[in-house]
């Protein structure tokens, strides 16, 4: 793809992995900017959001390159399930969570200053869980370590235990929907 060089604007792993799956190259560069978690915006509005003020924030600093941000949040009607604050917040999480379905939202901003392009856009995941066990959380929460994830849970992270199904994207559920984001960074180049 004929793109300018590319930055990524996240520190998190899943990410990087999920991008080397659509370019080869590219820096990553976390940004910084602090997330809204705004009671009065959708779930949708706030990872389109924070997707955007990570782009910027770094884009700002780096206009010849394409950045990309991203962000996920994980809800249930208009409840939000963020990073848990601890072992008791994750298993708590994981406990409502349970037996039921939730989307996952994962929101995406594409910036190249230089050029005035953006592209923003968003994509959904519902995930169904298996009715958990109390022990079972706890069990899952021990091995799988899941304070970083936003609901207390990575699909990758021995999904079997807790995901009964689900509709969409997985690695949207993941962090990065790769074949939404494929779709639009070939859009991008076409039009270079």
């Amino acid at each position: 793809m004929n793109l300018p060089p590319i930055i990524l604007a996240s520190a998190s792993p899943r990410r990087v992995e999920l991008l080397r799956q659509v370019v080869f190259h590219f820096k990553v560069l976390p940004s910084a900017a602090p997330e809204c978690e705004h009671e009065q915006f959708t779930a949708w509005e706030v990872a389109q959001l924070n997707a955007h003020r990570k782009a910027r924030a770094i884009a700002k600093k780096h206009p010849d390159h394409l950045v990309i941000g991203a962000d996920t949040v994980v809800c249930r009607g208009t409840k939000f399930y963020n990073k848990p604050a601890d072992v008791a917040d994750a298993c708590r999480m994981l406990h409502e969570l349970s037996g039921a379905a939730h989307d996952v939202i994962t929101g995406v901003c594409l910036i190249h200053l230089r050029s005035h392009r953006e592209t923003l856009f968003s994509d959904v995941t519902e995930v169904r869980f298996n009715r958990l066990a109390k022990a079972a959380i706890q069990h899952y929460v021990e091995r799988a370590r899941p304070l970083d994830k936003a609901g207390a849970y990575g699909i990758q992270d021995q999904a079997g235990l807790l995901v009964e199904d689900i509709a969409g994207s997985y690695t949207n559920v993941m962090g990065l929907p790769v074949e939404r984001l494929r779709s639009v960074l070939q859009s991008w180049a076409a039009e270079a």
